[in-house]
Parts: C-alpha cells; sequence; structure tokens
C-alpha cells in the first residue's frame, strides 16, 4: 500500500510562515518577563522599562500647548 504524503506549495508555506512567527513572537511575547528577570539578576529593582517615557511624543506636545491659555 504506497501512502502519498504531499504537501502543496501553498500549505507548505503557509506551515514555514506559521512556525517563523511563532518563533519570532515569544521574544516579543516574553519581553516584560524575561527583561524584568535579567534586571533582578543584575541587581536591579526587577521591572523592565516600560512604554513610559520622560519626553512627551510630538503629538502630546502639540496638545499639552494648545491646552495653555494664549497671552
Amino acid at each position: 500500500m504506497d501512502m502519498l504524503a504531499y504537501i502543496d506549495p501553498g500549505s507548505g508555506s503557509l506551515l514555514l510562515q506559521a512556525i517563523v512567527a511563532g518563533l519570532l513572537a515569544i521574544p516579543f511575547f516574553f519581553r516584560r518577563t524575561i527583561g524584568g528577570f535579567v534586571d533582578r539578576l543584575r541587581g536591579g529593582s526587577g521591572e523592565a522599562p516600560g512604554p513610559d517615557r520622560a519626553e512627551p511624543t510630538p503629538a502630546e506636545a502639540s496638545s499639552a500647548d494648545a491646552e495653555e491659555p494664549r497671552r
């Protein structure tokens, strides 16, 4: 009895894309957890740097300027 194991190019590329996407998503998903762990190993507070920024973005700066009264 012959076993026919055939994967057409479309299915193969979809499978390859899913594998690559999964492997590339792992570091982004665990960035905060791994970053906090590494920071604790280095003697930090244990919190990975988040999206908080000291300087406002240009959009935030322009909206803050719009709220100030003009003299």
